[in-house]
């Protein structure tokens, strides 16, 4: 191509884009139907372990991306064990390596959040909870992505990866195992499309307020029923998303021992109570909980497992065990940057740093 071919070709890429853009600002939040259906996706039946790369591609496929669950797997869990992806990785992944595709994570998402992401052609996904009795291999975490919802049948469709293409969840369904992950949702968007969702989001589009109002929401639970333990460990996470580590503690604490308690895998997907007894320096219920995870049968295969013990260890002033907790847990995920750079910062201050 000459020179005045490509600066041609160069003008031509930059109006269409600024006409995109322009387009794009100018777009205004659609009213909610009864029923809607959003359409452009790929399924894709997760192969082991792999709910989250797997249920992370078939949203991005909506943009064009490839159909192909591995490209995520291979960095997001490189070893096949891997029992859980958490949505902060998935979002990282998008937002550095997937060109022109945003994505965002709230958490205290409502069936509105579903309905207005999804007529205004935002791709969500949202974590839930996972226990279907005639499955029998007891509670579990889950991704779903959602396509499309229907007021007067009380449904929501989904691409689910294990359970098929367009497969139904009643209302009541999704308020009560999504109550199980703090009501956590990821959207997809166009870069240029990122002010209109800002705008659809409201005070949830700020990260503080959205944790404020995730709070009352499961503030809101407890009070209804003081013995659920899942509306006593979504306080105890969005406290710890505030930086309010005592009072995320007390919620744990209860969310532990109130009514039946939490399952026996939540602390395979969920750090927050970790992260809560770590700041007001109870590094041996971190310990406890770590060890639990490794005689549990599969806590073994999460590095957060092995991580979380360093940093008690580290707590504790056991440097060696925590340097090997750490190694640990980046021999098991190389691209597990939390576990990385607390290795690096012990090895400085273990040579006097």
């Amino acid at each position: 191509m000459s020179r005045t071919g490509a600066r041609l070709f160069i003008f031509i890429l930059t109006l269409l884009f600024t006409l995109q853009l322009a387009h794009a600002q100018d777009e205004e939040p659609q009213p909610l139907p009864e029923a809607f259906t959003l359409y452009g996706f790929t399924y894709i039946p997760q192969t082991w372990n792999n709910c989250g790369p797997a249920t992370l591609t078939m949203g991005l496929t909506y943009f064009g991306w490839p159909a192909d669950q591995q490209l995520a797997a291979d960095y997001l869990k490189p070893n096949y064990e891997d029992k859980n992806v958490s949505p902060w990785q998935m979002v990282d992944y998008v937002n550095t390596y997937v060109s022109g595709v945003g994505a965002l994570l709230r958490v205290g998402g409502t069936l509105d959040t579903i309905r207005t992401m999804l007529v205004n052609e935002f791709p969500i996904l949202i974590e839930s909870g996972y226990d279907p009795v005639e499955d029998d291999q007891g509670w579990m975490g889950h991704y779903l992505l959602i396509v499309g919802y229907d007021d007067a049948t009380e449904t929501i469709t989904t691409y689910d990866s294990f359970d098929g293409q367009n497969y139904p969840y009643t209302y009541a369904h999704v308020e009560e195992f999504w109550t199980h992950f703090n009501r956590t949702y990821i959207v997809l968007y166009q870069a240029e499309r990122e002010s209109l969702l800002l705008t659809l989001l409201g005070t949830d589009a700020d990260e503080r307020q959205n944790a404020i109002n995730a709070l009352e929401q499961s503030r809101g639970m407890a009070l209804d029923d003081p013995t659920n333990a899942f509306a006593w460990h979504n306080m105890g996470s969005n406290f710890v998303a505030l930086g309010m580590y005592q009072e995320g503690a007390v919620a744990f604490d209860q969310a532990r021992t109130v009514g039946v308690g939490l399952p026996w895998r939540m602390f395979w997907y969920q750090f927050g109570a970790l992260e809560a007894y770590l700041a007001v320096g109870r590094y041996t219920d971190v310990i406890a909980i770590a060890q639990a995870n490794l005689n549990d049968g599969g806590g073994q295969y999460v590095e957060e497992t092995y991580y979380y013990a360093g940093q008690a260890r580290e707590g504790m002033g056991e440097l060696e065990r925590a340097m090997s907790n750490y190694n640990a847990a980046i021999d098991f995920n190389p691209n597990f940057f939390p576990a990385i750079e607390a290795r690096d910062a012990l090895q400085q201050r273990m040579n006097g740093g």
